[in-house]
């Protein structure tokens, strides 16, 4: 059963979408509800919205939280429903809206683009090395001058996507070093000494900006503020062993892999990848939503706004800013089939 049309437009009565999660898919939500408000007004023309959507950096886990509630209308996610999230509320759905990645920054003056991999990454987060000038850190980046300085670790305070991403593509490369228990959105990191708990993306770059010797994973959303925060980008090793920085191209070339395997509830791990060009930390961002909503005007209203989303938020007018990349045609439909699904 697919469910009701997708509309082309919001309901005819005035109405209100709250929105509340990723901190990585933020910036772009946002662009959609403004300018979606802009088309569609109350008469007289050029009033106020004809549908009114308010939207929230929160993080993932408060946003998977919030839709599980019902404390708002969308929660935005960098990662799809748990099997646990699913069984406690079998009407929620996790409907793909773009394709996102995360950088690995550091601050080390001088230093722009390390290699790094999932091991490494994993014994810096449980404290195994603990310095930046580490041999096993060498090995990877022969002729570069790395500091005696101690590595200070960032990670999300708050329930986060990120850290769901950033967990899972340790796991993927050294289960050994970090394993598949530690992968969530709210995974328990290692108290090692100096370690610090960030809130949201901002806060993971502010904090790596004003802490030298910092390692942080932060969505590409937030690529521009790192790069005026000076920080370094790693070259990240992807599955076929080739180290990449999150581009345009390598992000594409990572994500076509996975495109004809996205099921139709469109829950898939797309990290380390084995495309020899494929950036590794990549993932379909979310919309979580119930399709079983209370009031009828609201649950079209969310309807024809996520149909908008996948359908003309596609343009790169939109995903340039936050460095995202296009849903393909047969997981716009995909998403379209699961946006049917949200009724009264």
């Amino acid at each position: 059963m697919v469910g009701p049309a997708l509309p082309s437009s919001p309901a005819k009565a005035p109405e209100s979408i709250s929105e509340t999660g990723s901190t990585l898919l933020f910036p772009l939500i946002s662009a959609w509800a403004q300018k979606y408000q802009s088309l569609y007004t109350q008469p007289p023309a050029d009033k106020l919205p004809l549908v009114t959507i308010t939207t929230g950096p929160t993080g993932s886990g408060v946003g998977i939280a919030d839709a599980t509630t019902g404390t708002v209308d969308i929660g935005a996610s960098d990662a799809y429903l748990s099997s646990a999230e699913k069984a406690t509320v079998p009407t929620l759905e996790n409907i793909a809206l773009a394709i996102s990645a995360q950088e690995i920054s550091y601050n080390l003056p001088g230093i722009k683009n390390l290699k790094l991999d999932g091991t490494l990454l994993a014994e810096m987060y449980t404290g195994k090395i603990t310095s930046w000038n580490d041999p096993a850190i060498k090995a990877l980046n022969p002729g570069v001058s790395l500091p005696n300085m101690k590595i200070v670790t960032l990670h999300r305070a708050d329930g986060s996507g990120d850290t769901f991403l950033f967990t899972s593509y340790m796991d993927a490369q050294d289960p050994s070093a970090w394993p598949v228990t530690n992968v969530s959105t709210a995974a328990t990191f290692p108290a090692v000494p100096g370690a610090l708990g960030e809130q949201g993306n901002g806060g993971m770059v502010a904090g790596c900006a004003a802490t030298k010797g910092c390692i942080a994973y932060i969505g590409v959303s937030y690529e521009t503020q790192t790069e005026k925060a000076g920080l370094g980008q790693a070259e990240v090793k992807n599955g076929a062993g080739k180290f990449v920085l999150p581009t345009a191209a390598t992000i594409a070339a990572g994500a076509a892999g996975f495109i004809a395997k996205t099921p139709a509830n469109e829950t898939i791990s797309m990290i380390n990848g084995p495309a020899a060009a494929g950036y590794p930390i990549i993932n379909y961002e979310y919309a979580i939503v119930n399709t079983k909503q209370t009031n009828g005007t609201v649950a079209e209203d969310i309807r024809a706004f996520l149909h908008w989303d996948v359908a003309t938020g596609q343009t790169a007018s939109f995903l340039d800013a936050v460095n995202f990349q296009p849903l393909p045609a047969s997981v716009v439909q995909l998403s379209d089939a699961l946006i049917a699904k949200i009724g009264a």
